[in-house]
Order: C-alpha cells, then structure tokens, then sequence
C-alpha cells in the first residue's frame, strides 16, 4: 500500500479540483489518500465520487488552523463527523475570519503602490473554497508582480511580512477536543517547519497529546534529517503514532504526491481511533 495522508484540492489552497487530486494520485501510484483541504469539508464528496471510478481509497479530512501565543499550528482531522455542530462552527468562524483578513491585507499592500486588487485576489477563490494566502500570491502571479507562489510568499507573505495579517484560529488544545468530540482522530501537522516559521515547542504538542492527540506528522519535506529524529523520539515517548504525507497542492508547491508516505498499519491505528461517520469507500 502506499499511503499520502495530506493533500490540497481547489475546497481550499491547492490548485486541482478534488477529482484531479484523486486521478493525480493515482497516476503517482498511491492506494489509499486523505484529501485535507484547510478548515472545510468541501472536497469530500467530490473526491470520494472519483475514488469510486478509479479504486484508491480516500480517508476524508480536514487541516485544522490553530493558534498558541503567535505561532501558526496546524492539526490534520481525520474521518470526523462533518455534520459535529461545534467542530464546524468553528470552522465556519475561521473561514469567515480567512475572508476579512485577506481584504486587510491587500489594503497594506495597495497602499505600499503593489499592483493588486480585492477584486483580483477574490477571482482567484474559487467559489465555496477556503480563502488563503496563496490565493493572494496567485492574484501577484496574475499581475506580474511575481513570477510564481514562491516568491510571493518571500517577498510579501510570510507571517513577519508587513502585509501579515492573523485571522481567528482556536488554540491547538481546544481543537484537538473538537475534533476528539467529532469522532475524528488529530494528527498534528508538520511541527518543525523551520522554513515556514512554524516550530512548534514541545510542550504544546504534550498539551495537545494529553488533550487526545493521536499522532505526530513526522516525515514532511519541510523537516531536515534533525527534525525527524526529534519528532520520532518525542511521538516514542507521548505513545503517538508517526505519519508521513506530501502536503500537495497541485502545482501551487512544489511537493510531489507519495514523496512521504504513512504505513499501512498507521492508517489502521487511526481507523481503529475514529468513532465518527466520515468513513467513504470507493
């Protein structure tokens, strides 16, 4: 089996509907693949549909943004129940929170004399989708500011960028309640992505494990070789499971499908984990 448990579709900040994700995933040789589009569930049934005609098998998700004292954490959400009122009120909030502080943003960056609109950046979303930063970096893309997502996010986007603005995210601990009281199973997403600003101290990720985490994504192209044996050691000692995945996002990243990739009897351990109703079959 070959397993990518994080991906991105066209529901959020990837640039493939969720059916091209799956037909991708395929091509790349995967059997099994969770499509987790940020703070939505928009993606599932379209991409479960084309599982259906091809034969891998989904495990529907969801990245969950979080927040603790400035630091951007994200948490994958797999198999809750999408219809868990309080997981998807949160989710909504974010959302909606994602919209205004794209507006925000593109503000400080028009009055810096940077050749981008509201308008622009609202025609990148696509209708439904989770907004994102990505999408404003497409919108420079567009207007020949940048020549790809890339150098958007060096020269403008990064969180100590000028033009950064937060949006309402919960704290890491409270989401992995959620997503517990969901049926879900949380895996925190790419702890020490030093390249993105992201390095999420120890002692939350043991917040977050005596909270219900269930594992730790340990094997993401955004750890180096240190980072993996810190992450292996500490997943070791919480008695968290380890995964590994792309974070793909069609041709928005350069993370390849299956280039990390989660064990058979990981993905068991979730399912046995999970007690919520998002279970699809092809």
């Amino acid at each position: 089996m070959v397993i990518d448990l994080h991906t991105h579709s066209t529901a959020s900040d990837g640039t493939e509907a969720p059916s091209v994700v799956v037909q991708r995933a395929v091509e790349a040789g995967l059997t099994t693949l969770a499509l987790t589009d940020h703070d939505t569930t928009r993606g599932w049934a379209e991409a479960a549909e084309a599982t259906r005609a091809t034969g891998i098998r989904l495990v529907p998700g969801i990245e969950v943004s979080c927040t603790r004292d400035g630091t951007s954490i994200h948490l994958l959400a797999y198999l809750p129940d999408p219809d868990h009122p309080a997981l998807m009120a949160d989710l909504a909030r974010a959302r909606e929170s994602r919209e205004t502080r794209l507006d925000r943003m593109v503000e400080l960056m028009v009055a810096d004399g940077i050749d981008i609109t509201v308008a622009g950046v609202r025609a990148e979303v696509t209708d439904g989708a989770t907004p994102g930063r990505p999408h404003i970096a497409d919108a420079l893309v567009t207007a020949g500011v940048v020549a790809d997502r890339d150098e958007a996010f060096e020269r403008f986007l990064k969180n100590d960028s000028r033009y950064y603005v937060g949006h309402y995210a919960p704290d890491p601990v409270r989401a992995v309640e959620l997503v517990r009281d969901a049926g879900g199973v949380p895996v925190i997403a790419h702890p020490r992505a030093g390249p993105r600003g992201r390095v999420v101290e120890d002692v939350v990720i043991e917040e977050m494990a005596a909270a219900g985490l269930a594992g730790i994504e340990v094997n993401h192209r955004d750890h180096d070789a240190d980072a993996v044996r810190h992450l292996t050691a500490l997943a070791a000692s919480l008695g968290l499971v380890v995964t590994g995945s792309s974070d793909y996002h069609g041709h928005g990243k350069v993370n390849r499908l299956g280039e990390n990739t989660t064990g058979p009897e990981v993905l068991s351990a979730i399912e046995s984990l999970a007690t919520g109703s998002a279970v699809v079959e092809p």
